[in-house]
Protein backbone atom coordinates (compact mmCIF):
# COMPACT_ATOMS: atom_id res chain seq x y z
CA UNK A 1 0.00 0.00 0.00
CA UNK A 2 1.40 3.60 -1.20
CA UNK A 3 0.41 7.11 -0.35
CA UNK A 4 1.31 9.68 -2.15
CA UNK A 5 0.77 13.72 -1.24
CA UNK A 6 0.15 15.17 -4.36
CA UNK A 7 -1.73 18.72 -2.15
CA UNK A 8 -2.14 20.12 0.85
CA UNK A 9 1.55 20.05 1.72
CA UNK A 10 3.04 22.70 3.75
CA UNK A 11 0.17 24.75 3.05
CA UNK A 12 -3.49 24.93 4.10
CA UNK A 13 -5.15 24.21 0.11
CA UNK A 14 -5.49 21.76 -2.44
CA UNK A 15 -6.24 18.61 -0.76
CA UNK A 16 -5.40 15.78 -2.95
CA UNK A 17 -3.82 12.48 -1.53
CA UNK A 18 -2.99 9.36 -3.74
CA UNK A 19 -3.61 5.69 -2.28
CA UNK A 20 -2.49 2.87 -4.13
CA UNK A 21 -3.22 -1.04 -2.82
CA UNK A 22 -2.34 -3.47 -5.38
CA UNK A 23 -2.96 -1.58 -8.60
CA UNK A 24 -5.80 0.00 -7.52
CA UNK A 25 -6.06 4.24 -6.70
CA UNK A 26 -8.11 5.85 -4.81
CA UNK A 27 -7.60 9.55 -4.95
CA UNK A 28 -8.95 10.81 -1.44
CA UNK A 29 -9.81 14.08 -2.51
CA UNK A 30 -8.94 16.66 -5.53
CA UNK A 31 -9.25 20.33 -4.67
CA UNK A 32 -8.14 23.52 -6.33
CA UNK A 33 -4.35 25.20 -4.78
CA UNK A 34 -5.62 28.28 -3.52
CA UNK A 35 -2.29 29.44 -2.12
CA UNK A 36 -0.09 31.93 -3.98
CA UNK A 37 3.96 32.53 -3.39
CA UNK A 38 5.36 35.76 -2.22
CA UNK A 39 4.21 37.66 -5.85
CA UNK A 40 1.01 36.47 -5.10
CA UNK A 41 1.27 33.93 -8.37
CA UNK A 42 -0.69 30.53 -7.69
CA UNK A 43 1.34 27.80 -7.17
CA UNK A 44 1.87 25.17 -9.99
CA UNK A 45 2.52 21.85 -10.01
CA UNK A 46 5.21 21.59 -12.10
CA UNK A 47 7.16 23.51 -14.39
CA UNK A 48 5.28 22.21 -17.20
CA UNK A 49 1.87 23.61 -15.65
CA UNK A 50 0.06 20.28 -15.86
CA UNK A 51 -3.37 19.76 -14.14
CA UNK A 52 -2.40 16.80 -12.54
CA UNK A 53 1.16 14.92 -11.51
CA UNK A 54 -0.59 11.80 -12.14
CA UNK A 55 -2.76 9.88 -15.17
CA UNK A 56 -6.04 10.51 -14.60
CA UNK A 57 -7.40 7.66 -16.36
CA UNK A 58 -5.35 5.40 -14.13
CA UNK A 59 -7.56 6.48 -10.86
CA UNK A 60 -10.05 3.95 -10.32
CA UNK A 61 -12.46 6.12 -7.63
CA UNK A 62 -12.46 9.29 -5.77
CA UNK A 63 -13.75 9.38 -2.18
CA UNK A 64 -14.16 13.06 -1.50
CA UNK A 65 -14.59 14.92 1.97
CA UNK A 66 -16.52 17.45 1.83
CA UNK A 67 -17.74 20.42 -1.06
CA UNK A 68 -15.19 22.98 -0.62
CA UNK A 69 -13.44 23.87 -3.73
CA UNK A 70 -9.98 23.73 -1.99
CA UNK A 71 -11.02 19.48 -1.65
CA UNK A 72 -13.67 19.42 -4.60
CA UNK A 73 -12.55 21.87 -7.24
CA UNK A 74 -10.47 19.62 -9.50
CA UNK A 75 -12.65 17.13 -9.85
CA UNK A 76 -14.36 18.24 -13.76
CA UNK A 77 -10.53 18.28 -15.00
CA UNK A 78 -10.09 14.92 -13.52
CA UNK A 79 -13.19 13.91 -15.93
CA UNK A 80 -12.35 15.72 -18.99
CA UNK A 81 -7.86 14.26 -18.80
CA UNK A 82 -9.74 10.84 -18.79
CA UNK A 83 -11.24 9.54 -15.34
CA UNK A 84 -13.94 6.89 -15.70
CA UNK A 85 -14.55 6.33 -12.34
CA UNK A 86 -17.15 7.23 -9.59
CA UNK A 87 -17.14 9.94 -6.80
CA UNK A 88 -18.13 8.88 -3.34
CA UNK A 89 -19.42 11.46 -1.08
CA UNK A 90 -22.68 12.04 0.98
CA UNK A 91 -25.61 13.27 -0.29
CA UNK A 92 -24.97 16.82 0.87
CA UNK A 93 -21.77 17.24 -0.49
CA UNK A 94 -23.18 16.47 -4.18
CA UNK A 95 -25.83 18.92 -4.00
CA UNK A 96 -23.16 21.47 -2.18
CA UNK A 97 -20.42 20.43 -4.64
CA UNK A 98 -22.82 21.02 -7.98
CA UNK A 99 -23.59 24.49 -6.51
CA UNK A 100 -19.23 25.13 -5.80
CA UNK A 101 -18.63 23.36 -9.02
CA UNK A 102 -20.75 25.61 -11.32
CA UNK A 103 -19.80 28.84 -9.51
CA UNK A 104 -16.19 28.31 -10.74
CA UNK A 105 -17.39 27.27 -14.45
CA UNK A 106 -19.03 30.61 -14.40
CA UNK A 107 -16.09 32.52 -13.76
CA UNK A 108 -14.26 30.94 -16.33
CA UNK A 109 -16.96 30.68 -18.64
CA UNK A 110 -16.89 35.17 -18.08
CA UNK A 111 -12.52 34.40 -18.50
CA UNK A 112 -12.92 32.73 -21.95
CA UNK A 113 -15.54 34.96 -22.98
CA UNK A 114 -14.06 37.94 -22.34
CA UNK A 115 -11.08 36.83 -24.34
CA UNK A 116 -12.84 36.56 -27.37
CA UNK A 117 -15.57 39.73 -27.17
CA UNK A 118 -15.61 41.03 -30.69
CA UNK A 119 -14.49 44.90 -31.17
CA UNK A 120 -11.51 44.16 -28.73
CA UNK A 121 -8.01 45.55 -29.59
CA UNK A 122 -5.92 42.50 -30.85
CA UNK A 123 -2.84 41.29 -28.66
CA UNK A 124 -1.29 38.49 -28.05
CA UNK A 125 -3.04 36.63 -25.94
CA UNK A 126 -1.79 34.34 -22.84
CA UNK A 127 -2.76 30.58 -23.66
CA UNK A 128 -5.58 30.21 -20.50
CA UNK A 129 -4.71 27.53 -17.85
CA UNK A 130 -5.42 24.09 -18.66
CA UNK A 131 -7.43 23.78 -15.57
CA UNK A 132 -10.22 26.05 -17.10
CA UNK A 133 -13.01 24.19 -17.20
CA UNK A 134 -16.76 24.88 -18.11
CA UNK A 135 -20.53 24.16 -17.29
CA UNK A 136 -20.43 21.25 -19.31
CA UNK A 137 -17.53 19.33 -17.69
CA UNK A 138 -19.45 19.87 -14.46
CA UNK A 139 -22.84 18.08 -15.84
CA UNK A 140 -20.42 15.10 -17.08
CA UNK A 141 -18.64 14.91 -13.78
CA UNK A 142 -21.41 15.40 -11.60
CA UNK A 143 -23.12 12.74 -13.35
CA UNK A 144 -20.85 10.12 -11.66
CA UNK A 145 -21.40 11.43 -8.27
CA UNK A 146 -22.26 8.59 -6.04
CA UNK A 147 -24.11 9.50 -2.58
CA UNK A 148 -23.45 7.06 0.79
CA UNK A 149 -24.94 7.30 4.35
CA UNK A 150 -22.98 8.23 7.42
CA UNK A 151 -21.98 5.44 9.60
CA UNK A 152 -22.02 2.60 7.34
CA UNK A 153 -19.37 0.69 5.25
CA UNK A 154 -19.20 0.49 1.92
CA UNK A 155 -16.80 -2.04 -0.09
CA UNK A 156 -15.37 0.24 -2.93
CA UNK A 157 -13.09 -2.62 -4.27
CA UNK A 158 -12.32 -6.53 -3.64
CA UNK A 159 -9.58 -5.56 -0.63
CA UNK A 160 -10.96 -2.01 0.32
CA UNK A 161 -14.14 -0.60 2.69
CA UNK A 162 -14.78 2.68 3.34
CA UNK A 163 -16.90 4.87 6.20
CA UNK A 164 -18.20 7.77 6.17
CA UNK A 165 -18.28 9.95 9.36
CA UNK A 166 -19.49 13.20 10.88
CA UNK A 167 -16.87 15.77 11.00
CA UNK A 168 -18.34 18.76 11.30
CA UNK A 169 -17.28 21.89 9.37
CA UNK A 170 -19.40 21.79 6.89
CA UNK A 171 -22.88 20.36 6.08
CA UNK A 172 -22.20 16.70 5.20
CA UNK A 173 -18.70 17.39 5.56
CA UNK A 174 -16.98 13.67 6.57
CA UNK A 175 -13.88 11.92 8.34
CA UNK A 176 -12.87 8.65 5.58
CA UNK A 177 -12.28 5.84 7.52
CA UNK A 178 -10.76 2.90 5.10
CA UNK A 179 -9.76 -0.85 5.79
CA UNK A 180 -7.58 -2.60 3.82
CA UNK A 181 -6.72 -6.13 3.15
CA UNK A 182 -3.48 -6.82 1.75
CA UNK A 183 -1.02 -9.84 1.53
CA UNK A 184 -3.77 -11.20 4.25
CA UNK A 185 -3.02 -8.33 6.68
CA UNK A 186 -5.99 -5.80 7.35
CA UNK A 187 -4.42 -1.96 7.89
CA UNK A 188 -6.79 1.12 8.52
CA UNK A 189 -6.49 4.51 7.31
CA UNK A 190 -8.44 7.49 8.57
CA UNK A 191 -8.52 10.85 6.40
CA UNK A 192 -9.54 13.38 9.29
CA UNK A 193 -10.79 16.22 5.99
CA UNK A 194 -11.38 19.26 7.51
CA UNK A 195 -12.23 19.11 11.46
CA UNK A 196 -15.24 20.85 12.80
CA UNK A 197 -15.35 22.53 16.11
CA UNK A 198 -17.61 21.72 18.79
CA UNK A 199 -21.16 23.67 18.86
CA UNK A 200 -20.35 25.53 15.97
CA UNK A 201 -24.01 26.91 14.46
CA UNK A 202 -25.70 24.59 12.46
CA UNK A 203 -23.37 21.80 11.60
CA UNK A 204 -23.19 18.80 14.20
CA UNK A 205 -20.22 18.23 16.58
CA UNK A 206 -17.24 15.75 15.26
CA UNK A 207 -17.65 12.26 16.04
CA UNK A 208 -14.90 9.70 17.26
CA UNK A 209 -13.48 7.59 14.28
CA UNK A 210 -12.11 3.87 15.34
CA UNK A 211 -8.62 3.01 15.83
CA UNK A 212 -6.52 3.31 12.66
CA UNK A 213 -2.87 2.31 11.82
CA UNK A 214 -2.34 5.71 10.03
CA UNK A 215 -3.98 8.82 10.48
CA UNK A 216 -4.05 12.09 7.51
CA UNK A 217 -4.88 14.72 9.95
CA UNK A 218 -5.70 18.44 9.14
CA UNK A 219 -3.44 21.52 10.80
CA UNK A 220 -5.41 24.61 10.09
CA UNK A 221 -5.05 25.74 13.54
CA UNK A 222 -2.59 23.62 14.36
CA UNK A 223 -0.15 26.25 16.35
CA UNK A 224 -3.47 28.41 18.17
CA UNK A 225 -6.60 28.66 19.65
CA UNK A 226 -9.65 30.52 19.21
CA UNK A 227 -9.46 33.42 20.83
CA UNK A 228 -13.20 34.42 21.66
CA UNK A 229 -15.49 32.83 24.45
CA UNK A 230 -18.29 34.61 23.52
CA UNK A 231 -21.10 32.75 21.72
CA UNK A 232 -21.75 34.06 18.18
CA UNK A 233 -24.47 35.71 18.69
CA UNK A 234 -22.85 37.58 21.37
CA UNK A 235 -20.16 38.60 19.62
CA UNK A 236 -21.60 39.23 16.39
CA UNK A 237 -23.72 41.65 18.40
CA UNK A 238 -21.23 43.35 20.25
CA UNK A 239 -19.95 44.06 16.67
CA UNK A 240 -22.94 45.05 14.91
CA UNK A 241 -23.83 47.22 18.36
CA UNK A 242 -20.71 49.47 17.79
CA UNK A 243 -20.51 49.57 14.30
CA UNK A 244 -23.83 49.90 13.19
CA UNK A 245 -25.84 51.80 16.04
CA UNK A 246 -23.45 53.76 18.45
CA UNK A 247 -22.51 55.13 15.02
CA UNK A 248 -24.25 55.00 11.59
CA UNK A 249 -21.72 52.78 10.01
CA UNK A 250 -21.31 50.06 7.33
CA UNK A 251 -20.39 46.43 8.56
CA UNK A 252 -19.00 44.69 5.84
CA UNK A 253 -18.31 41.03 6.65
CA UNK A 254 -16.55 38.78 3.89
CA UNK A 255 -18.01 35.54 4.27
CA UNK A 256 -17.34 31.91 2.39
CA UNK A 257 -21.15 31.42 0.33
CA UNK A 258 -21.04 27.87 1.78
CA UNK A 259 -20.94 27.04 4.81
CA UNK A 260 -19.67 30.60 6.77
CA UNK A 261 -22.84 32.51 4.87
CA UNK A 262 -25.20 29.99 6.42
CA UNK A 263 -23.82 29.97 10.28
CA UNK A 264 -23.78 34.29 10.12
CA UNK A 265 -27.57 34.19 8.86
CA UNK A 266 -28.52 31.72 11.25
CA UNK A 267 -27.21 33.56 13.84
CA UNK A 268 -28.58 36.88 12.79
CA UNK A 269 -31.65 34.99 12.60
CA UNK A 270 -31.62 33.98 16.13
CA UNK A 271 -30.72 37.91 17.17
CA UNK A 272 -33.83 38.74 15.29
CA UNK A 273 -36.05 36.35 16.75
CA UNK A 274 -34.76 37.14 20.25
CA UNK A 275 -35.54 41.01 19.51
CA UNK A 276 -31.72 42.00 20.27
CA UNK A 277 -31.25 42.48 16.35
CA UNK A 278 -31.69 46.83 15.53
CA UNK A 279 -33.92 47.02 13.03
CA UNK A 280 -31.38 47.96 10.66
CA UNK A 281 -30.83 46.32 6.99
CA UNK A 282 -28.95 43.32 6.25
CA UNK A 283 -27.79 42.50 2.44
CA UNK A 284 -27.12 38.79 1.71
CA UNK A 285 -24.95 39.19 -1.63
CA UNK A 286 -24.41 36.23 -2.92
CA UNK A 287 -26.24 34.01 -5.21
CA UNK A 288 -24.46 30.89 -4.33
CA UNK A 289 -24.92 31.34 -0.76
CA UNK A 290 -28.72 32.16 -1.21
CA UNK A 291 -28.48 28.77 -3.59
CA UNK A 292 -26.55 26.63 -0.58
CA UNK A 293 -29.44 27.91 2.09
CA UNK A 294 -32.07 26.11 0.20
CA UNK A 295 -29.50 22.87 0.46
CA UNK A 296 -29.14 23.24 3.86
CA UNK A 297 -33.17 23.87 4.31
CA UNK A 298 -33.29 20.76 2.81
CA UNK A 299 -31.22 18.40 4.41
CA UNK A 300 -31.92 20.42 7.78
CA UNK A 301 -32.18 17.51 9.77
CA UNK A 302 -28.74 16.51 9.71
CA UNK A 303 -27.95 19.64 11.63
CA UNK A 304 -27.51 19.88 14.81
CA UNK A 305 -30.60 19.41 17.10
CA UNK A 306 -30.21 23.33 18.11
CA UNK A 307 -31.13 24.43 14.37
CA UNK A 308 -33.25 21.56 13.94
CA UNK A 309 -35.29 22.67 16.72
CA UNK A 310 -35.13 26.44 15.54
CA UNK A 311 -36.20 25.38 12.16
CA UNK A 312 -39.78 23.53 14.06
CA UNK A 313 -40.14 26.29 16.00
CA UNK A 314 -40.03 29.16 13.45
CA UNK A 315 -40.53 27.61 10.21
CA UNK A 316 -37.40 29.20 8.34
CA UNK A 317 -33.59 28.47 9.71
CA UNK A 318 -31.88 31.74 7.39
CA UNK A 319 -35.11 34.39 6.49
CA UNK A 320 -35.83 37.24 8.83
CA UNK A 321 -38.24 40.51 7.97
CA UNK A 322 -34.92 42.92 7.45
CA UNK A 323 -32.75 40.32 5.48
CA UNK A 324 -32.51 41.09 1.41
CA UNK A 325 -31.28 39.06 -0.81
CA UNK A 326 -29.32 40.45 -3.75
CA UNK A 327 -29.32 39.09 -6.87
CA UNK A 328 -27.91 40.70 -10.14
CA UNK A 329 -24.03 42.83 -10.05
CA UNK A 330 -25.71 45.69 -10.97
CA UNK A 331 -27.78 45.44 -7.36
CA UNK A 332 -25.12 44.71 -5.40
CA UNK A 333 -23.00 47.62 -7.15
CA UNK A 334 -25.97 49.89 -5.81
CA UNK A 335 -25.62 48.82 -2.29
CA UNK A 336 -22.97 51.55 -2.51
CA UNK A 337 -25.71 54.30 -2.72
CA UNK A 338 -27.39 53.01 0.53
CA UNK A 339 -26.48 55.77 3.02
CA UNK A 340 -28.19 54.01 6.26
CA UNK A 341 -26.34 51.76 8.39
CA UNK A 342 -26.40 48.22 7.53
CA UNK A 343 -24.68 44.85 7.21
CA UNK A 344 -22.96 43.29 3.96
CA UNK A 345 -22.38 39.89 3.77
CA UNK A 346 -20.66 39.05 0.68
CA UNK A 347 -18.27 36.36 -0.49
CA UNK A 348 -15.20 35.21 -0.75
CA UNK A 349 -14.39 35.09 3.13
CA UNK A 350 -10.48 36.26 2.23
CA UNK A 351 -11.35 38.86 0.01
CA UNK A 352 -9.78 37.24 -3.13
CA UNK A 353 -12.50 37.09 -6.01
CA UNK A 354 -15.85 38.04 -5.61
CA UNK A 355 -18.10 40.91 -5.34
CA UNK A 356 -17.28 41.70 -1.51
CA UNK A 357 -14.05 43.12 -3.14
CA UNK A 358 -16.28 45.45 -5.08
CA UNK A 359 -17.57 46.11 -1.67
CA UNK A 360 -14.15 46.74 0.10
CA UNK A 361 -13.09 48.68 -2.44
CA UNK A 362 -15.84 51.29 -2.46
CA UNK A 363 -15.27 51.43 1.43
CA UNK A 364 -11.74 51.38 2.09
CA UNK A 365 -11.71 54.70 2.70
CA UNK A 366 -14.63 55.45 4.71
CA UNK A 367 -13.64 55.60 8.44
CA UNK A 368 -17.69 54.99 8.78
CA UNK A 369 -16.84 51.64 7.59
CA UNK A 370 -15.97 48.33 9.35
CA UNK A 371 -14.49 45.28 7.50
CA UNK A 372 -15.05 42.34 9.98
CA UNK A 373 -12.92 39.00 9.03
CA UNK A 374 -14.48 36.09 10.47
CA UNK A 375 -12.38 33.23 9.20
CA UNK A 376 -8.93 32.45 7.84
CA UNK A 377 -7.20 34.44 4.84
CA UNK A 378 -4.43 32.76 3.11
CA UNK A 379 -0.47 34.50 3.02
CA UNK A 380 -1.13 36.92 -0.17
CA UNK A 381 -4.62 37.47 -0.57
CA UNK A 382 -6.11 40.57 0.89
CA UNK A 383 -7.87 39.46 3.48
CA UNK A 384 -4.90 38.56 4.84
CA UNK A 385 -3.21 41.68 4.26
CA UNK A 386 -5.92 43.80 5.75
CA UNK A 387 -5.44 41.24 8.99
CA UNK A 388 -2.00 42.38 9.17
CA UNK A 389 -2.44 45.80 9.42
CA UNK A 390 -1.28 47.50 6.66
CA UNK A 391 -1.59 50.92 6.08
CA UNK A 392 -1.77 50.55 1.93
CA UNK A 393 -3.52 48.19 0.22
CA UNK A 394 -3.10 47.88 -3.34
CA UNK A 395 -6.28 48.16 -5.79
CA UNK A 396 -6.16 47.84 -9.49
CA UNK A 397 -2.83 48.47 -9.47
CA UNK A 398 -3.01 51.74 -7.11
CA UNK A 399 -1.94 51.83 -3.43
CA UNK A 400 -5.23 52.76 -1.37
CA UNK A 401 -4.70 54.16 2.43
CA UNK A 402 -7.15 51.91 4.81
CA UNK A 403 -9.34 54.41 6.52
CA UNK A 404 -11.45 51.78 7.37
CA UNK A 405 -11.52 50.14 10.68
CA UNK A 406 -10.59 46.23 10.53
CA UNK A 407 -12.03 44.03 12.96
CA UNK A 408 -11.93 40.05 13.80
CA UNK A 409 -13.63 37.44 15.29
CA UNK A 410 -12.80 33.81 15.15
CA UNK A 411 -16.20 32.06 16.76
CA UNK A 412 -17.26 31.56 13.00
CA UNK A 413 -14.50 29.63 11.97
CA UNK A 414 -15.38 26.46 10.10
CA UNK A 415 -12.10 24.23 11.13
CA UNK A 416 -11.33 23.03 14.90
CA UNK A 417 -8.25 24.50 16.80
CA UNK A 418 -5.51 23.48 18.63
CA UNK A 419 -7.90 21.74 21.28
CA UNK A 420 -10.16 20.36 19.00
CA UNK A 421 -7.22 18.53 16.81
CA UNK A 422 -5.37 17.10 19.81
CA UNK A 423 -8.90 15.49 20.57
CA UNK A 424 -9.14 14.30 17.18
CA UNK A 425 -5.56 12.60 17.87
CA UNK A 426 -6.30 11.90 21.39
CA UNK A 427 -9.08 9.33 20.04
CA UNK A 428 -6.25 6.71 18.57
CA UNK A 429 -4.07 4.70 20.59
CA UNK A 430 -0.40 6.41 20.87
CA UNK A 431 0.68 2.39 20.99
CA UNK A 432 -1.19 1.29 17.99
CA UNK A 433 -1.11 3.75 15.62
CA UNK A 434 1.79 3.63 13.23
CA UNK A 435 2.11 6.89 11.94
CA UNK A 436 0.50 10.76 11.83
CA UNK A 437 0.71 12.75 8.17
CA UNK A 438 0.11 16.49 8.48
CA UNK A 439 -1.53 17.96 6.29
CA UNK A 440 -3.29 21.36 5.55
CA UNK A 441 -1.68 24.14 7.17
CA UNK A 442 1.26 26.28 6.96
CA UNK A 443 4.67 24.69 7.91
CA UNK A 444 4.52 26.97 11.58
CA UNK A 445 1.33 25.23 12.22
CA UNK A 446 2.17 21.71 11.36
CA UNK A 447 6.09 22.04 13.44
CA UNK A 448 3.78 23.53 16.32
CA UNK A 449 1.32 20.36 16.39
CA UNK A 450 4.23 17.44 15.72
CA UNK A 451 5.45 19.58 19.02
CA UNK A 452 2.42 18.66 20.91
CA UNK A 453 1.74 15.29 19.63
CA UNK A 454 5.27 14.37 20.48
CA UNK A 455 4.45 15.55 24.51
CA UNK A 456 0.99 13.32 24.19
CA UNK A 457 3.80 10.42 22.94
CA UNK A 458 2.90 9.88 19.34
CA UNK A 459 6.24 9.83 18.12
CA UNK A 460 6.21 8.79 14.88
CA UNK A 461 4.21 11.94 12.97
CA UNK A 462 5.60 12.69 9.16
CA UNK A 463 5.05 16.38 7.73
CA UNK A 464 5.45 14.93 4.16
CA UNK A 465 6.31 17.20 1.15
CA UNK A 466 4.11 17.75 -2.28
CA UNK A 467 5.10 14.44 -4.07
CA UNK A 468 6.31 12.31 -1.34
CA UNK A 469 5.61 8.94 -1.21
CA UNK A 470 5.71 6.00 1.82
CA UNK A 471 5.01 2.69 1.85
CA UNK A 472 2.65 1.57 4.18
Amino acid sequence: MRLTFWGATRQVTGSMYLLEVDGYRILIDCGLDFDLDEKGKKLLYDEQKSVFPFEASMINIVLLTHAHIDHSGHIPNLFREGFEGRVVCTEPTVALSELLLNDVARVNRRRVDSRNQPGKKKKKKKELPRDIYLEKDVADAMNNFVPVAFGKSYRVSDNVKVTYYQAGHLLGAAHIYLEISENGQKKTICFSGDIGRVNYPLVVDPVPVPQADYVICETTYGNRKHVDTKSPDDALMDVIQRTCVDKPGRLIIPAFSVGRTQALLYVLNRLYVDRRLPPIKVFSDSPLAHASMRVYQRFYRMLNRPAREFQEDNGEIFDFENLTFIAGTAESQNLSNYKEPSIIISASGMIQGGRVEHHVAVNIQNPYATILLIGYASEGTLGWRLLNGQEHINLKGEAVKVLANVEKIDVFSGHGDLTDLENFIRQQDPASLKKIFLVHGEPESMEFFRSVLGGLHYRHVEIPQRGSSYEL
